[in-house]
Formats: C-alpha cells, structure tokens, sequence
C-alpha cells in the first residue's frame, strides 16, 4: 500500500463511485478492529440467547392466566402436586424471565443500532461529525453511566445474597427471599443477571468505540463493518441495523412463483 493511498481522504475516497476505498478482509484487520469483531460476535450469541427467554415468559403467563380461571384447578394443583403452581410465585416467575429477556438484548440493540435514538440533530449532520458525537458520547456518557449502575448492582447483589445468612446456611441455600410468603428465594440470582447486562453493555461499547476510533483516525479509506454508523457511500442503505430494500428492484414474489409453476406445467 503506497503512501497516496495511505493518505487518500473520505471525499476522494467516495468520488467515483467509490474508487480506492479498501475492504478490508478478516485477515487485514488489525488488532483492534479483530477485538471488536470478537465483541459484536460475543454480543450478538447473548442477545439471541436472551431472546429466547419470551418463549417461557408467554408459557408461564398463559398458563398462570388458564388455571386462574379454571374453577379449582390451581388450588389442587398446589396442594398435591407442587407449590410452583401457587399464582404468586407463577408471576414473579413472569417477571423474572421478562427481567433477562430485557437485559441480555440491551447490548445486542446496540450493536445492531435498534436502540431508541433522538436524530433531530445528528441525522442531518456530516460522517464525521456522526462518528464524533457516537466517539464522545461513549466515552464520557455510556461507558462511565453503564460502569457506575455496574458497580452499584454487584453491590444489590451481594446485599441479597448475604441477607438472612448466617453460619448453619451453604452458600446457595439462604439469602433474600421474596417479599410473599409464597413467593420466590435465591433473590440474588435473578439480581446477578442484571450485573451480566450491564457488563454486556460496556463490552459492547467498548467494541463500538473500537469501529469508531479506527474510523476517525485511521486510514480514510479503510472500509470495515461500522456497527451504529454508516459509511458515506452506502448512507441510506439500512435501517435500524438491516439491509433497506427498493421496492422498485425487488422482484415480486408473486410473480416469481407464478412463473415457476408455469414453466413447471402446474398451470
């Protein structure tokens, strides 16, 4: 790579259609942009893990709703069968699955650059002046915020966990327990899940920060996979992290299958 190229800017990297701009491959990023890469991957795994947590959020809350409302059926339930089938402890069991399904796709909207935005201002301003306020932003805003709730929820944590403890208990056997006599124990480790989220996000800023400083003060016609921002020759061609379709270039599906069963004899 010669020092022209080396040098080439955003404007003269973007004129022509996009002549000289380099692409760069897994194997030409640096060590940097390989971390972040690393992250958005990471990010990505527990985001879509955590996504699965609306599957037994909609189960338990169907099914708390169904036996509420069969005459006695929840009553028997819990008398001869388990206490698990008791209303109360069915709903925190609700929230609780609704607290790590929110939690663990905080991180993975970020990445994907689905998280509620005010763009007023920053929709209309220049790459650079984008890259900026997303470069600040996540080091003096999200990173030190995200940090502090960190902080203070390890401390939650270990406040329920030591609740109600003393010398007969092992360590996962006592701690807080639910408010309801009916309700839930082991308080701290749905807590815990709050201290992964939060740590999630800070990785996932960190990723982030990564894509945008190799952006602002890297080679100007580098071109690698910006997570929250877009490059100024494909600015338009996504939205909220996927890929915007033309309507006008689409095929009509419609057509499509209706050509195929034609030249298949079906018609």
């Amino acid at each position: 790579m010669n020092e022209a190229s080396a040098n080439l800017t955003v404007d003269q990297a973007t004129s022509g259609g996009g002549a000289g701009l380099l692409h760069l491959t897994d194997a030409q990023l640096p060590a940097g942009l390989r971390l972040a890469r690393g992250i958005r991957n990471y990010i990505d795994w527990l985001g879509r893990f955590g996504s699965w947590f609306a599957i037994p959020l909609v189960l338990i809350t169907a099914f708390d709703l169904a036996i509420r409302k069969a005459g006695g059926i929840q009553i028997y339930l819990v008398e001869n069968v388990s206490h698990y089938f008791g209303s109360t402890l069915l709903q925190e069991l609700e929230w609780h699955s609704h607290t790590v399904l929110f939690v663990l796709v905080l991180a993975y909207g970020y990445i994907w650059n689905t998280h509620v935005r005010v763009d007023l201002v920053r929709e209309n301003l220049a790459f650079r002046k984008k890259l900026w306020i997303e470069f600040l932003g996540i080091t003096f805003f999200l990173l030190p915020f995200c940090l502090i709730i960190t902080y203070f929820s390890a401390v939650y944590v270990v406040d329920s966990w030591s609740t109600n403890r003393d010398a007969a208990c092992a360590w996962y056997e006592c701690g807080e327990v639910s408010a309801s006599l009916v309700g839930l124990s082991h308080r701290w480790v749905i807590k815990s899940v709050m201290v992964l989220g939060f740590v999630s996000i800070v990785v996932a800023g960190i990723g982030v920060w990564l894509e945008m400083f190799y952006a602002l003060f890297g080679p100007q016609h580098w071109r690698f996979h910006l997570s929250t921002q877009e490059w100024p020759e494909e600015a338009g061609s996504t939205i909220e992290g996927k890929q915007r379709l033309d309507l006008e270039e689409v095929p009509d599906q419609l057509e499509l299958r209706a050509k195929q069963m034609e030249e298949s004899g079906k018609f």
